[in-house]
């Protein structure tokens, strides 16, 4: 899939102008990772918890219902999993690009403070990523050394910055760069065993949509083939994101919350958005969560890592469709009162490369 460079103001107006001016930005073709063939069965992790926040491990095969397009479907496999079970890996993401210069430093206190409770003792084994205006840095090694990660994250540059976020084409350049760093983690998590969590400490990049946003239906074709690439991928290779945006109450709801007007499947190209493909929206779409942050950025950390401490495996088989890309929503509902219950909300069947005209 290929880029469009955006000329607009900031976001944070959550206004756009027409998307005429864009240069192409190579992106990969959706094409299934070698390592995990195409099945027909969908695979799901699922994460229960009472309202209170307590996890909930007691719950049986019979206490579940799938739903995929409002059909119920026959559960095929089911098993309660923790970690020692099936291998965890989490990477934290700090976003350097897209945060406020002001809170760098405070995501850093923050994310070192996690490393180092309990002794430096992590629950799974852990990587830091760091996005600059450079690129993508992730150590290709993972650790439960809390301490080391610690240390590592010491001689991490992470607050230079070349990009000002009020600058006339910042919007432009944060967005490029964000994009092709999802892309980057998701092809390393492919790579890695089990189940991932990839846990971005970022307020996303510019959402470059809006109701004034103008697109080309070559861009929609565009974002929707991504769409579709990212979720395969994700749902696949077993990979969750969750996002904690640092900003915090400082801004608005209404701009902190404003991702959630894009949270439905994009169905067709018609229906995408550049905010279809932002962390937050990509976070609730793949059973994580998005959180805003108070002042116990530690504590919001543990509780994003803490849906890897145990979870349900349930697969069923998918209703038919020759349709390719077709968009099917998936809801599980749970024979007990007074639970929140969290998935993946959707899968593509017969994922293919969408060819751009």
């Amino acid at each position: 899939m290929s880029f469009t460079r955006f000329a607009a103001a900031s976001l944070t107006a959550l206004f756009v102008l027409p998307l005429a001016a864009f240069a192409q930005l190579p992106q990969p073709s959706l094409q299934l990772p070698s390592s995990t063939p195409p099945s027909k069965s969908i695979k799901l992790d699922v994460v229960v918890y009472t309202k209170s926040g307590l996890p909930v491990t007691t719950l049986h095969q019979q206490d579940f219902t799938v739903l995929d397009n409002k059909s119920p479907r026959p559960i095929t496999s089911f098993a309660v999993l923790t970690s020692a079970d099936e291998p965890v890996e989490v990477i934290l993401y700090l976003d350097a690009v897209n945060t406020p210069y002001e809170l760098l430093a405070e995501i850093r206190v923050g994310t070192d403070k996690f490393l180092r409770e309990k002794e430096g003792v992590l629950a799974h084994p852990t990587t830091v990523a760091v996005l600059t205006d450079d690129g993508l840095q992730i150590a290709n090694r993972f650790s439960t050394n809390g301490m080391a990660l610690s240390d590592d994250l010491k001689h991490r540059q992470i607050g230079l910055r070349k990009i000002g976020r009020g600058a006339q084409w910042s919007s432009i350049d944060r967005f490029e760069i964000g994009i092709k760093a999802i892309h980057q983690l998701v092809a390393f998590a492919s790579k890695l065993p089990g189940r991932k969590i990839v846990l971005f400490i970022s307020p996303g990049f510019p959402l470059l949509s809006g109701p004034n946003a103008q697109m080309t239906a070559k861009q929609q074709q565009e974002i929707f083939g991504d769409a579709v690439y990212l979720s395969t991928q994700l749902r696949q290779n077993n990979i969750a994101f969750y996002n904690i945006d640092p900003v915090g109450v400082s801004q608005s709801m209404y701009s902190a919350n404003y991702y959630q007007t894009f949270l439905k499947g994009v169905t067709n190209p018609g229906n995408a958005q550049f905010a279809s493909l932002s962390p937050q929206v990509l976070s609730v779409q793949s059973g994580g969560l998005t959180l805003i942050s108070s002042n116990d950025l530690p504590g919001m950390i543990q509780r994003c890592v803490l849906d890897a401490d145990s979870w349900y495996q349930i697969s069923f088989d998918p209703l038919p469709s020759e349709k390719p890309n077709e968009y099917h929503h998936v809801e599980i509902r749970v024979d007990r009162p007074g639970v929140v219950v969290r998935t993946r909300d959707g899968y593509y069947a017969n994922p293919t490369p969408v060819i751009i005209h």
